[in-house]
């Protein structure tokens, strides 16, 4: 299958980092969109340092105001802006003069600009998460943004992938050749390979029989926030409560009822594999993630951690990130996305 080359360039149009666009470099050619979007989450989540997150952060507009940033080029620029056309296009003065007032107090918190994946988004949407995620602790929004980050690339590295079949399908209406020769097949190929990569991105419809998610409903990761980094090798087990009462009683937590769901271990990333199947709607109910932190943290406080959460009917449909920061003396989560 032909590849698609790009240039660091190209990838810091993606994502403002530096290291992140020369590491993908490095890393290409991409059989497919797929593969591109695997490694740039390697890359940013492994490879590339807080200062590398805070470059690629300072890289964006503030919402709301096209001036501000600093944009890694002008295709980022053009990007950045088409991303916030549905919020400026739904906004007032009054909810833009609101947008501007608590990004400034947001920026005065945390130290770089409120980031998250405005596509297809309005203001008031905006406004609501922003506060929402005001009160965070600073460690907890940094990575919550780290991966608004993330989000923000991969529609990116699709459109970067889209417009390699544009103007491949450009030189090919541009100079006919005879199909049945060799350069004619090497070009029908390289178009095949490249309307294949664009068809597997999230973007594109579904078939009927496969399921809408591409990851399952729940999700978790760890980091270990004593060492600035992913925590290795822990064991994570899912449950859901199917006991004779709707729901656990406080006084008597592990009464019995838990059922499993499934087990994993924490890779390099910090992240495990698949806890449960990939599903479109996920069955409502009191779930439960248990961390074996005494494993990992021989010394630590905690022998184990369960962080318990209640899916409702009318959620069955969204994704539950519910990650676990810890350190041997403490804890905390999140429900991330």
């Amino acid at each position: 299958m032909a590849s698609s080359t790009f240039e660091a360039k190209d990838f810091l149009a993606c994502c403002g980092s530096a290291r992140f666009a020369d590491a993908m470099s490095m890393a290409g050619p991409f059989d497919s969109y797929d593969k591109a979007v695997e490694t740039a989450r390697e890359i940013w989540f492994t490879k590339v340092d807080v200062n590398g997150w805070l470059e690629a952060f300072a890289a964006h507009p503030q919402i709301g105001d096209a001036s501000s940033g600093n944009p890694k080029s002008e295709i980022s620029a053009q990007w950045s802006k088409g991303e916030q056309s549905t919020a400026i296009s739904s906004a007032s003065a009054s909810s833009l003069q609101e947008l501007y007032e608590w990004n400034a107090r947001y920026r005065q918190k945390f130290g770089h600009v409120f980031l998250i994946c405005a596509s297809g988004r309005t203001t008031s949407e905006i406004l609501t998460e922003l506060k929402r995620r005001y009160p965070n602790r600073p460690i907890v929004e940094f990575e919550i943004a780290a991966h608004e980050q993330m989000k923000i690339t991969e529609l990116r590295l699709q459109k970067l992938f889209s417009s390699k079949v544009k103007e491949t399908s450009s030189i090919i209406n541009r100079h006919p050749v005879d199909l049945g020769t060799k350069v004619g097949e090497d070009r029908v190929s390289i178009i095949g390979s490249h309307l294949a990569a664009a068809s597997e991105a999230p973007s594109a419809k579904p078939s009927p029989q496969a399921p809408i998610r591409t990851r399952p409903p729940i999700t978790t990761h760890i980091l270990d926030v004593s060492r600035g980094s992913p925590a290795c090798g822990v064991e994570i087990r899912l449950e859901v409560w199917k006991g004779a009462q709707p729901r656990p009683i406080y006084s008597q937590p592990d009464l019995g009822g838990w059922v499993f769901v499934g087990s994993s271990i924490t890779n390099s990333d910090g992240r495990c594999g698949q806890l449960m199947d990939i599903v479109d709607n996920v069955d409502p109910g009191i779930y439960r993630i248990s961390f074996n932190t005494g494993k990992y943290f021989p010394t630590g406080f905690f022998p184990y951690v369960s962080l318990l959460f209640e899916i409702k009917e009318s959620q069955k449909s969204e994704h539950f990130h519910v990650p676990l920061l810890l350190s041997p003396f403490s804890f905390t989560t999140y429900r991330g996305s």
